[in-house]
């Protein structure tokens, strides 16, 4: 099937043929390559203690990007806002400290260049991935970004956005299906596992699942990661939490360390099968 006339307002994102692809470079990580990459760590960024015991586990559980929010766009104004520059340094540190890169979200355009001194990826949240303000500025940062889809949005309203960040010149772009908002409550979102396989079809930018927001739940978690690694995504962004229900944001969708370590091992099998399948298709590297 065709999606070419639907998409027509993204065309630098959409593949030109069928090994056309973007592969994002962050520190040493790839992304995109044919390889699953998975980001994991707390909603927020707490504790110096709570964040590098989170990602010294996660890294030796496989992880390769720590993900933790310094700045948190909450839907109440009483709730744990973020520790804004001290969570962007104790971020760094943990980099220092594990080698891992970092993801953490801008909210701000005036931030951007700021983040950007401590991140390996800028991450624009679902709740501004139409605030184009902040696109242009992210995207000038020359930072590798990671455009989650949002709440309300279609398909075709992220690869707009994509494009968006294209057209300033940035094309270190990871797409992200977080789950969408309809009419079922039992869980947070409803997570659109066609959207993976829609993507990787036809657009040129890696694709990751955020199974934790898609969820809300955390024994669900493990289950949406071994769904979007089937559908064919490039990488998991995961929640974890040395103490899940002490969090300060998110705790019922976080994984306990012991809870991450089982799902990568589960993951592992399934990720070996499917980088032996891809390995040939993936020798291509598009410069953007």
């Amino acid at each position: 099937m065709s999606w070419k006339d639907q998409f027509a307002d993204a065309p630098d994102v959409l593949k030109r043929s069928p090994d056309d692809r973007i592969i994002v470079h962050a520190g040493r990580v790839t992304i995109g390559d044919g390889g699953f990459v998975t980001m994991a760590g707390p909603c927020s960024v707490e504790t110096e203690r709570q964040l590098l015991d989170t990602a010294e586990r996660v890294a030796r559980a496989g992880a390769q990007v720590l993900r933790g929010g310094a700045f948190k766009p909450r839907t109440s104004p009483y709730s744990f806002q973020g520790l804004g520059l001290e969570g962007l340094r104790l971020l760094a540190r943990a980099r220092e400290a594990t080698g891992l890169a970092v993801v953490t979200e801008v909210m701000a355009a005036a931030d951007a260049p700021l983040v950007a001194d401590y991140a390996d990826i800028l991450q624009i949240g679902s709740r501004s991935m139409e605030n184009y303000a902040l696109l242009e500025a992210a995207a000038h940062t020359g930072r590798p970004i990671l455009l989650k889809r949002g709440m309300v949005a279609t398909v075709a309203d992220l690869l707009r956005s994509a494009q968006c960040l294209l057209s300033h010149g940035n094309a270190q772009v990871i797409l992200c299906e977080r789950g969408i908002r309809t009419f079922e409550t039992a869980t947070r979102n409803t997570f659109d596992v066609a959207a993976i396989p829609v993507l990787q079809s036809v657009s040129r930018l890696p694709v990751i699942a955020d199974p934790s927001h898609a969820a809300g739940i955390r024994e669900l978690v493990p289950t949406l990661a071994r769904a979007a690694l089937a559908a064919g995504a490039d990488g998991l962004l995961v929640e974890v939490h040395p103490h899940p229900d002490q969090a300060w944001s998110d705790g019922e969708q976080s994984l306990s360390l012991g809870e991450f370590d089982a799902m990568m091992a589960d993951l592992a099998p399934w990720c070996e099968l499917r980088a032996r399948r891809l390995q040939p298709a993936c020798a291509l590297e598009t410069v953007a």
